[in-house]
This record gives C-alpha cells, structure tokens and sequence, in this order.
C-alpha cells in the first residue's frame, strides 16, 4: 500500500503526507504501516517514501516499535545468559528486576530519554552501593535494541556518572580483618570449644587466603599432602532457584596451586581421618575421587555458603571477638603476607587475583603495626 495526499494543516496552508505497508513487524507479528507528514510539495513526500522503503529493506531503518522496556529486557536475559556462568547470570537477573524495572519496565523503550535516565540513576546513587552495575544493566539492554532497530541511540551514553566525595577526616572503609594476634586468638578459641570441621575450615581460610566458595568445593584430589599443596580447580556457587553447583574458578587466574604450611597439613590430615569414621557410619567410601573435604555431617551433601557466615557470627558473638566477615579471612592472609615480607607479585599469585590493583588495593591498607615500624625504622636511619 502507497499513499501519498495533500491536506489542510490547522493554520489553513497546505502540505502531503505519505502512508506506505513496510512489512510484518517481527516483535508484533502484525502488519507494519507508517505515516509521515509536512511535506511542501508532492515529490518532497514521494522522495521520503522512497528513502523509507529503501532503509527497511536494507534494516537500516529503526522499527517504531511499542516494545516496552521490560520485553526488550526479556528478551536480552535470553541472550545473557549464554554469555556468563549461571550464577553470574542469577545475580545480574535479580538487580535488574529489584533495581531497573520497576523505574524502567512499563515505559516504551522509544519514550526513554537521557534526563529521565539521569533521574533513575541519581536515585540508585543515593542507596545503591553499585549503582555502576545497574548502569551497565541498563545501558546494555539499550545497547540490544540498537542492534535490533529498535532505537537508534543508547540515552545512558548521555548521563552524567555520580562520584562520591571523600570528607574532610573521612576514614576510607576497607574490608574488616585480623592482626597477626587477634587471627591466632581466633583460631585458639575455634580449636579448643567447637569441631574439628570448623577448625580445618577457617585454619584453611586463613592460612591460603581462599574464597569462600573455593574452600567448599575443595576435593581430597586437590590436595597434595607429599607435595604439601592445594590445588584450587572448582568453586561452589548458588544458581537458579537457590540451587548449589560447581562451577569454574571465578578467573582463570583464580584456578591456581599454593603451598600449605605443616600445621594446616596437619589439621587437614586429622579432618579426613575423622570424616572417613563419620562417612563409614553412614556407609560412604571416603575414597570417592570427588568426596568433598567439607560436607554436612548428616548427609555428605555440599555445605551452603551461608553456613560458614552463620558459624562466625556465632563464634564472635560468644566470645566477643571483632567484627569480621569470611571475605575478611582472605585480606587478613594478604595483609599478614605482606607484613611476613612476600612481594605483591608472590601475592597476587597464592590468592588468584586477576587485576595487580586488587592486590595493591589491599597492600594500602596494611596493619597498624606495620605502620609503626616503618615510623620506627625511619627514626632508628636518622639517630644513626
């Protein structure tokens, strides 16, 4: 269908207009057909028509589509998900529909504009420690529909990205961890009043610096007693529905081999002896290539990541220890690296970090103690 007619305009002056079929809309299934008018004369509306017709053909027209946010975001998690691991994919999945589209979700993708994205992302600034993911969220989703001709500009490319400013005396927050005295006295007090199990698991935590996740996917194939290493291949991560899965190490730097100091070997070697009686009760071979170091007692199944958070909070709060989270285990190992005289690049390899600057972000922020004897050590060069 072609159409092109003269009409009268409000102010009494004349114009055209043309109505032409481009088609079957792939996102409606229904039959496509645009309008355009104000043109000045009858071939300045053919020669559009034209140029129209000649840019769907080649798609490099923008379909005026109805779609809404929320259809093109369903549309884009279909494809995301075949780009990144499972749990990756869970996360992301759950800032997008607890974040973005209950700002974002009814309105047509073509009615969204810089200012009105500018907006939502002041607000997720004001409560949102990582605002920058839901940035990137939704800036990808516009992306998609670039791509799809749906729209032809990404209105995130415009906003204005919100810093947070430092105050004046501010202390910068870093991840809570332990001295060299108060990680001792933890690991008395874990060693002397609760299990075995429980020991091996922080002492492993403290002394390699593992993830969480990485410690509870630990096999005994990963562990080379002779060589007196541990093998980090797998990591222990929650899926769709809550689910446990094992996964690939987080990076590829993340799958490493690190040494383990004889007093951890040893603990590990009292653990298994006391899981093969545990699992010879319950009429399991200990020898299973795949058994897991740490399981629940009851039914050898993997432990939740969350039961190692619950157990600390437990511990602290009975013996009224500092504040510490599991992560904190990882940086109290780095630091006291450091403190011990390893080098960054000794560190970033035992803990699998990718980026160097995670390493040195963690080095800036050393213990207290290691500040004063480099005050010390300063005043001792100069009375010399």
């Amino acid at each position: 269908m072609k159409l092109i007619k003269k009409y009268n305009k409000k102010d009494g002056s004349t114009a055209y207009l043309f109505k032409t079929y481009l088609g079957i809309d792939p996102y409606t299934g229904k039959k496509k057909y645009t309008t355009k008018r104000g043109f000045k004369t009858k071939k300045e509306a053919k020669l559009a028509m034209g140029r129209l017709q000649f840019q769907y053909k080649t798609n490099e027209a923008v379909i005026d589509s109805k779609i809404t946010f929320e259809q093109l975001a369903e549309m884009w998690l279909e494809q995301y998900q075949n780009t990144v691991k499972e749990s990756t994919f869970v996360v992301q999945k759950l800032a997008l529909t607890k974040h973005v589209l209950p700002l974002f979700g009814k309105i047509k993708v073509s009615k969204i504009t810089i200012p009105y994205c500018q907006t939502q992302v002041n607000h997720w600034f004001s409560y949102y420690k990582k605002y920058s993911n839901l940035i990137g969220l939704t800036s990808s989703i516009f992306q998609f529909g670039i791509s799809l001709r749906i729209i032809q500009t990404n209105p995130m490319d415009g906003i204005v990205r919100p810093k947070r400013r430092k105050k004046i005396d501010e202390e910068e927050i870093s991840t809570p961890h332990y001295t060299k005295n108060e990680l001792n006295a933890f690991l008395n007090i874990v060693s002397s009043k609760y299990s075995l199990q429980l020991y091996a698991m922080f002492r492993i935590l403290a002394f390699t610096g593992l993830r969480k996740g990485e410690l509870l996917a630990l096999r005994w194939k990963d562990i080379n007693f002779s060589a007196k290493t541990l093998s980090v291949k797998q990591t222990l991560t929650t899926v769709k529905d809550w689910k446990l899965d094992f996964q690939t190490p987080k990076t590829a730097k993340s799958s490493r081999t690190i040494s383990i100091d004889d007093e951890t070997i040893h603990t590990i070697k009292k653990w298994k002896n006391e899981q093969r009686k545990i699992l010879f009760k319950m009429g399991i071979n200990s020898l299973d290539i795949n058994q897991l170091l740490f399981t629940q007692l009851d039914s050898n199944r993997p432990i939740y990541l969350d039961f190692l958070n619950h157990n600390l909070k437990q511990i602290i709060n009975e013996n009224k220890l500092n504040y510490i989270t599991v992560h904190g285990f990882r940086h109290t190992h780095c630091s006291l690296l450091f403190e011990s005289g390893a080098t960054i690049k000794e560190v970033q390899e035992r803990l699998g970090h990718t980026d160097i600057k995670t390493t040195m972000n963690i080095y800036a922020h050393v213990t207290e103690q290691q500040k004063e004897k480099t005050a010390n050590n300063f005043a001792a060069f100069m009375s010399n």
